[in-house]
């Protein structure tokens, strides 16, 4: 199977080429589009100086088995409905933090186009865990 697919890209170089290009394009312009990834040691430099805001998009019941000190919680399937909460804190980045980092992006674009600062934790809360950082229940 992995000489057809070699033998495909060869006999096919243009072809192959556009795609990966357009692949590597929608990347780019993915990211750009949902905001900037911060770690969680940068994440906890712009809290402690008020220049930032959490919100955890994990379902409810996640959240409560633990989260970042001071986070919003507004589940991703309820945030066009709860996005007005979001109002008092529009002079503030929004750092959007979801499980593992990967959910994070749309609603960070879906915010964005509606006018926030956006920011993603890379990793989400796997990371802020595995970096033995604090949460609370």
């Amino acid at each position: 199977m992995f000489t057809q697919i070699l033998e495909f890209l060869a006999n096919h170089y243009i072809l192959s080429g556009t795609f990966l290009l357009l692949l590597i394009l929608l990347i780019v312009q993915s990211s750009r589009r949902s905001g900037k990834n911060l770690t969680s040691s940068q994440l906890t430099a712009l809290v402690n100086r008020d220049q930032a805001v959490v919100l955890d998009i994990r379902a409810k019941k996640d959240f409560e088995s633990g989260h970042i000190v001071d986070a919003i919680n507004i589940p991703t399937d309820a945030l066009k409905t709860r996005m007005g909460e979001l109002q008092k804190y529009q002079d503030k980045l929004l750092v959007i933090v979801c499980a593992s980092g990967v959910n994070a992006g749309s609603a960070a674009a879906e915010l964005q186009k509606a006018g926030y600062q956006v920011a993603r934790l890379a990793g989400g809360m796997t990371t802020w865990r595995n970096d033995n950082l604090p949460v609370v229940k």
